[in-house]
């Protein structure tokens, strides 16, 4: 059986109506080209304004894209990138980052529930400091992480304090930054810039947009030419607007922030049925919209049997179901009572 929407992706969610809305009045009629039109122009200044304070941004057309292009902004080729054993930067982006930034070598770190443990910092940096051995030069932090947990203001600001002192410029990875700041309910600026994070990969693809991320630099000094990375990697879009415009539709009402506040609700509501079912045990806090479960491998093939789908290769093994903007209350319903009757099922001889 098909089903109409599902947990294995918030990429597998359609485009939200306020993007399509804005896209399409994009459409309406000429513009310049290659980001000198007044949607581009509009996109940004909508983004300085949700982050309360004059940043450089900039479009592309995906997360790698926008990650791997502002880590090279960051690094020389014989320094090093800390990141979290499983940031996406390191287990999904097939060596983009190293590829970009001509060799940059990325150090992992370990941290319970996906998030980096401050601890680890400091000793990683003065691990080695001879010539021989690439200098950390940047930390690279996943806001909301790929176990589906979210750093608090606290916890940021700590580790940019930590990082600052050992001269690290700090990287976020928010292709679920609308999640996190819908999580925690704080002010965009308080969990980027004001707690030290330099420059900001904002995912808008999986908060209801077809195609793009914006990247945005805290630091303007940072961006020097960074216009001319986008162009070298083939993302500076010749028709600029259909990439800024969305990000028009979902800001221009707060959209993003109502889409990213749902999808954690369906999230919530998942997580609470599966604890009712003695035979799934939930692996991590459910503090964004994914939660991640272990079942039997035999429940899983019959769920998948059954049209569901859902990865099983992401995080630290189990099952990450994942909700989206378009999510409905019936879509977790069904889910649990298919997962239910396969359970029985399994139980009949």
């Amino acid at each position: 059986m098909k089903r109409p929407r599902q947990f294995a992706s918030d990429n597998y969610a359609g485009i939200c109506p306020e993007a399509w809305t804005a896209m399409a009045e994009a459409n309406q009629d000429h513009a310049r080209s290659y980001g000198d039109d007044s949607w581009t122009q509009q996109a940004a200044d909508l983004l300085r304004e949700t982050f309360q304070t004059a940043c450089e941004v900039f479009f592309v057309f995906n997360g790698t894209a926008a990650n791997s292009l502002a880590l090279s902004s960051l690094c020389q080729s014989y320094h090093s990138i800390l990141c979290h054993e499983t940031a996406h930067i390191e287990t999904d982006e097939c060596g983009a980052p190293e590829f970009f930034s001509n060799g940059t070598k990325v150090l992992l770190l370990t941290g319970p529930q996906g998030k980096i443990n401050p601890d680890t910092i400091e000793p990683m940096v003065k691990r080695r400091t001879d010539i021989h051995y690439p200098k950390p030069r940047v930390l690279s932090i996943t806001q909301a992480t790929e176990l589906g947990t979210v750093y608090s203001a606290g916890e940021l600001k700590s580790i940019g304090a930590i990082s600052k002192h050992l001269g690290l410029q700090v990287h976020m990875d928010g292709a679920r930054f609308g999640n996190a700041v819908a999580s925690l309910n704080v002010s965009p600026a308080e969990i980027t810039w004001q707690s030290g994070v330099d420059v900001l990969c904002l995912g808008g693809t999986k908060n209801g947009m077809a195609v793009g991320d914006a990247v945005v630099f805290f630091n303007p000094e940072l961006a020097n030419e960074f216009d001319y990375r986008c162009k070298q990697a083939g993302q500076l879009a010749s028709k600029m607007r259909f990439l800024a415009a969305p990000w028009v539709g979902l800001l221009r009402q707060n959209a993003w922030l109502r889409h990213a506040r749902h999808a954690n609700a369906m999230a919530d509501m998942l997580e609470t049925a599966l604890r009712q079912i003695p035979e799934i045990h939930l692996m991590f806090p459910r503090q964004a919209n994914a939660v991640f479960v272990q079942m039997p491998d035999t429940l899983a093939h019959r769920l998948h049997d059954r049209g569901w789908a859902f990865y099983t290769f992401i995080g630290q093994g189990g099952c990450r179901l994942m909700c989206s903007w378009d999510t409905q209350e019936s879509d977790v319903n069904d889910f649990v009572q298919d997962l239910k009757e396969c359970l029985q099922s399994l139980k009949t001889p």
